[in-house]
């Protein structure tokens, strides 16, 4: 379970000795990942997505995002033919509900590859590269602002969201002006926002992981 404040998401990693079809003999594994928010995650119900038939635009962006930035510090190679999916299940959402998925998707990512490790399947030192971890930056009322909370998120001038490495790999970066765009100094001053944030979430995931 992560929590940044009001946004709290489940994170489960399932190992699969299988792989996707197109990458069957190729000595790689896989990583993917699924998310969802539960009906009752935000302040009104929302409808299931299985009940409509399918996944909105939103989800699948998401869960592709998530599943990038896993795959970003995995050796695929060292991991064998087996894949690892990550479900990330949204039980209260307050704004950030990916950032969190991608910076608790690790730990499970983690915690499933030492489990493959005590099995002899392969080593965290040689499947698991650097950590992963993400976070929301915004202008709000004129202030760069990080971890924006569902308020703030929706006055914002500006929304970004951070995916780094522990050594500071830039793994990806969605930045959108809401309504005037932002200057490459107000970019700046996130980007630095956005590395403290990260530098700290990293300092978590390892006492998670112990």
């Amino acid at each position: 379970m992560v929590k940044f404040g009001e946004t709290h998401v489940l994170c489960t990693a399932s190992l699969e000795e299988r792989v996707p079809p197109w990458m069957r003999n190729s000595g790689r594994g896989w990583v993917t990942a699924e998310y969802g928010m539960l009906p009752r995650s935000t302040g009104e119900r929302m409808r299931r997505e299985a009940s409509a038939g399918k996944q909105g635009g939103r989800t699948l962006e998401i869960q592709r995002l998530i599943g990038r930035s896993l795959r970003a510090v995995v050796d695929l190679e060292a991991l064998g033919e087996v894949q690892i999916t990550v479900d990330c299940d949204v039980i209260q959402a307050d704004g950030g509900t990916r950032t969190a998925a991608i910076t608790g998707g690790f730990v499970a990512l983690h915690q499933c590859v030492s489990w493959m490790e005590a099995r002899r399947m392969t080593t965290v030192a040689k499947a698991v590269k650097d950590h992963v971890a993400a976070i929301s930056c915004g202008i709000h009322e004129g202030t760069a602002v990080l971890d924006l909370d569902y308020a703030e998120d929706s006055a914002a001038g500006t929304d970004a969201n951070f995916v780094m490495t522990g050594k500071g790999g830039i793994v990806e970066i969605q930045g959108t002006a809401e309504g005037e765009p932002f200057s490459q100094e107000q970019f700046d001053e996130l980007m630095v926002l956005a590395r403290k944030g990260i530098a700290r979430l990293v300092d978590l995931q390892k006492m998670a992981i112990g």
